[in-house]
């Protein structure tokens, strides 16, 4: 065994006994699995036979074979003919009718801890649902990958809610899923029964390499641990014609487009002297998404140590594109996450006027720590909500 035990391995050996008995839904995909590999689904037929009487399942689906946003899974059934109902699908939150005959809505689900994942705010729909139900929710609680203690970015405006942000945290929030379900239900007019069963050994100081557990993807352009730290400011290509690596082996660790020059960049990059960043002058070919079929130039990214920025970095390589190519560099149009009016960058921003300032001049620098003040006010009040020590 590992340093530390997911939540699900606690609830498997000290907590399933307490809920014998009761009909559970289970929220869960691919990575959804114990230390030997075997899936969550599995290991609570195996201890707790007939108790799992409906599947639930995130965006990517429930094995994780949907590539790309706004991309739905069906609902279906498992081979014994339970149900699995799609949460990505025409809706992102569970009816009554998914949630009857339930006592207990199960979550074990690999966050990521940047707060554009939408696996988030599926939990924070399902939360909604579970009160309004009467069903009490069960979080078996995953590591942050990318460690308890940085947070990055401003607070969400109420104005950039969508399905890519819905609660007042910043882009980097620090807090495991099971931190983050408290944090939300706090927040409800009327909160569910709510549960969190914690995992063992885990300490805020740690990223994913640190736990001893195993790594499975839990979306298709997340492949390792190293990809989920650069995610908090990689995802910012979303919402531009600059290709994230998508269609490549490399997604997030990637960026380009082919009006960029790479030389250029770099240098102006290096200038910048950005903590706890390595990067290498690259160029790519995307098989699909954005620039498919056109090779593209930029870098690839590689973070070296727990110093490293990855909002700062993206918005500080956003500002250099802005300098050096304003008139081929675009934003995205709408729709982004289902949301059909604002401009994508500004939803994965969760600010507006935050792009036209970096157009203008301001620096990342000094419009990241321009934030200092909504995250220290965060700080205090996520103290409540953490469940384990630094």
């Amino acid at each position: 065994m590992g340093l530390v035990l997911s939540g699900l391995s606690v609830f498997l050996e000290v907590h399933h006994a307490a809920y014998q008995g009761k009909a559970i839904g289970l929220l869960a995909n691919q990575a959804s699995v114990g230390p030997d590999y075997r899936h969550a689904l599995e290991l609570l037929d195996e201890r707790m036979p007939g108790a799992v009487r409906k599947v639930f399942s995130p965006q990517h689906g429930f094995v994780g074979d949907k590539q790309d946003n706004m991309i739905e899974s069906e609902h279906g059934a498992l081979r014994d003919g339970r149900p699995v109902y799609s949460l990505y699908a025409n809706t992102r939150q569970p009816d009554a009718g998914m949630l009857k005959g339930l006592d207990i809505f199960l979550v074990d689900l690999v966050d990521v801890g940047t707060r554009v994942y939408t696996f988030a705010q599926t939990v924070f729909l399902a939360l909604k649902a579970c009160s309004q139900c009467g069903v009490e929710m069960v979080v078996c609680d995953r590591p942050n990958p990318i460690g308890g203690l940085e947070i990055e970015g401003n607070i969400l405006d109420d104005d950039c809610q969508s399905f890519v942000g819905l609660a007042p945290t910043p882009m980097r929030h620090s807090l495991t899923l099971g931190e983050l379900a408290i944090f939300f239900n706090s927040r409800l007019d009327k909160p569910a029964a709510l549960t969190v069963i914690p995992l063992s050994g885990w300490k805020r100081s740690m990223y994913f390499k640190d736990t001893g557990l195993n790594w499975v993807m839990p979306s298709p352009n997340m492949p390792d641990p190293a990809t989920a730290w650069l995610y908090p400011g990689a995802v910012i290509w979303e919402g531009t014609n600059v290709s994230e690596g998508r269609g490549t082996t490399r997604p997030f660790h990637l960026m380009g487009a082919p009006y960029i020059d790479s030389e250029l960049l770099a240098s102006d990059l290096k200038k910048l002297k950005l903590p706890g960043l390595a990067l290498r002058k690259a160029s790519f070919l995307p098989t699909f998404n954005k620039w498919a079929g056109r090779l593209c130039h930029g870098l690839e990214l590689y973070p070296l140590d727990q110093t490293f920025k990855p909002y700062l970095t993206a918005l500080s390589i956003l500002g250099v594109i802005l300098k050096r190519w304003p008139e081929e560099f675009k934003l995205k149009d709408p729709p982004y996450e289902y949301d059909y009016e604002t401009r994508p960058l500004d939803l994965i921003l969760g600010r507006r006027g935050l792009f036209e300032a970096l157009r203008s001049g301001v620096s990342a620098l000094e419009l990241t720590n321009s934030f200092a003040g909504e995250l220290a006010k965060f700080k205090r009040e996520i103290q409540t909500v953490k469940l384990y020590p630094d």
